[in-house]
């Protein structure tokens, strides 16, 4: 990728962070309600994001399953953004799904996904996001301009979505 082209996406990664933010402060922000399946599968395969499961199922309370059962709009939203941001496949691996930790922004609540590392994932993250550090147990961390963070946990990243910008 030439240096303008890098240039041009992190440009237009910051206006769509900057827009999000905008948008979020005006109370116009897409609805945090959950979702089901359905709904979030056929966003996903509008926007060219494929899933897969290591169970090769979509129920919510099989850990070896991925299903978006319960997920955020705004999560759904931030992948679809974020794909098309980065220009890279994505490929999610786990979405609501139980056997993840608790918490408020977990994935069960609908705030995370995990997407498979790709040297183009790996690469936009590592250059288009703040570094924050490396958080013991989880492993190393960035944050977009958005608050949104992005963690590679060995074999994938682990995506916290605050708000549905990059």
């Amino acid at each position: 990728m030439t240096p303008t082209r890098r240039a041009t996406r992190r440009v237009l990664t910051l206006l769509v962070a900057v827009f999000a933010a905008t948008v979020t402060a005006l109370g116009f922000s897409t609805p945090a309600h959950a979702i089901t399946h359905s709904s979030a599968t056929s966003q996903l395969s509008a926007a060219g994001i494929s899933w897969t499961s290591s169970g090769g199922c979509s129920n919510r309370n099989i850990p070896t399953c991925t299903s978006f059962d319960g997920i955020r709009q705004a999560t759904i939203t931030g992948i679809i953004t974020f794909k098309r941001a980065s220009g890279c496949a994505v490929t999610i691996t786990a979405g609501t799904e139980t056997g993840h930790a608790g918490g408020t922004y977990s994935h069960w609540n609908g705030y995370k996904v995990d997407i498979r590392l790709t040297t183009c994932v790996e690469n936009y993250i590592t250059r288009s996001y703040t570094y924050v550090g490396y958080i013991s147990g989880w492993g190393h961390q960035y944050r977009a301009a958005s608050g949104n963070l992005y963690t590679k946990e060995g074999s994938h990243w682990d995506i916290l979505y605050y708000t549905c910008g990059c």
